[in-house]
């Protein structure tokens, strides 16, 4: 078979990366198989719409959002230039995901700029967590609303954590996360748009995360990450990342956009620690994020 007989449609459609072509104006034409995959968008959802429309709504690092003024395919499509970056896009689901993006442009037989396409990459860690899932499963150490480990696969760990810093001085943090406001989002909404929420909090951990760390489910809506070998600045720097992706996520539930925010706290382990007392200081930084006006993350 000649390369002349194979359609471009059936190669666009069997890539493994996301891909899709915008006009001028940002309006999608094209949308292929592997984007409804990491997307969780359709076809038929998105053709005919705008990416800022409560579709991909991609953000930076920082939590700012791109789609109201020069994205890298807005910029593209502006001076024509090929563009790579890395962005977190919105999934169906509510969370984000972190994705490297390739930009080039169309154009017409006289060279006119007519559109852009974009191609995309799922750059999360979800082979290394499926395998985790797949762990935790047979262990009944999951929590089966959020998919995260539970409480007491969180302890266990943390005493294998505690016995590996004993044995070969390896530092570990941890974060406590708490959904602000929580009583009163599930009083207004209800209890199932509560659990999508939990849900969309969790994925947005569990895609963000490095495969050598752990995220679970403390109780409620309180979470917390136990981060292997991390400096007091980077454990930072990560919590914040959570924070804004929180932040910048949202589930449509009944045609309204549903948003809630994150309080932290985040510490080392220290050389007299023990488990009940490096959680109970996480717990109380955390509670210092919440007094401060919540949404902020609180070191100690």
């Amino acid at each position: 078979m000649k390369l002349a007989d194979v359609s471009f449609e059936s190669i666009l459609e069997n890539l493994h990366d996301g891909l899709y072509f915008v006009d001028r104006d940002r309006v999608i034409t094209y949308w292929n198989e592997a984007a409804e995959q990491i997307s969780g968008f359709s076809r038929e959802e998105v053709v005919g719409k705008s990416c800022s429309d409560n579709i991909l709504t991609h953000v930076d690092g920082s939590g700012r959002s791109l789609c109201f003024g020069m994205c890298p395919l807005a910029q593209s499509i502006a001076d024509g230039k090929f563009r790579e970056a890395e962005v977190y896009m919105h999934h169906k689901d509510g969370h984000r995901i972190p994705v490297s993006v390739r930009i080039s442009v169309l154009r017409d037989e006289k060279g006119g700029v007519i559109g852009g396409i974009e191609l995309f990459t799922d750059i999360s860690n979800q082979k290394a967590n499926a395998l985790r899932l797949q762990e935790l499963e047979k262990l009944a150490l999951l929590d089966n609303l959020t998919q995260l480990a539970n409480r007491r696969y969180l302890e266990k760990e943390l005493l294998s954590r505690f016995e590996e810093k004993k044995r070969f001085q390896l530092p570990f943090g941890v974060l406590f996360l708490d959904i602000d406001h929580f009583k009163e989002f599930n009083d207004s909404y209800g209890h199932a748009a509560g659990d999508e929420v939990l849900r969309f909090v969790a994925k947005t951990f569990i895609v963000n995360s490095r495969p050598f760390d752990l995220y679970g489910r403390w109780g409620g809506e309180e979470f917390l990450a136990i981060i292997r070998n991390i400096s007091l600045p980077d454990l930072v720097e990560l919590g914040d990342r959570l924070r804004l992706l929180v932040e910048q996520s949202y589930i449509v539930y009944e045609s309204e956009r549903l948003q809630v925010t994150i309080s932290l706290g985040a510490t080392l382990v220290r050389d007299d620690d023990n488990m009940e007392s490096l959680v109970k200081r996480a717990d109380t930084l955390m509670y210092r994020s919440k007094a401060a006006g919540r949404n902020c993350l609180t070191i100690g």
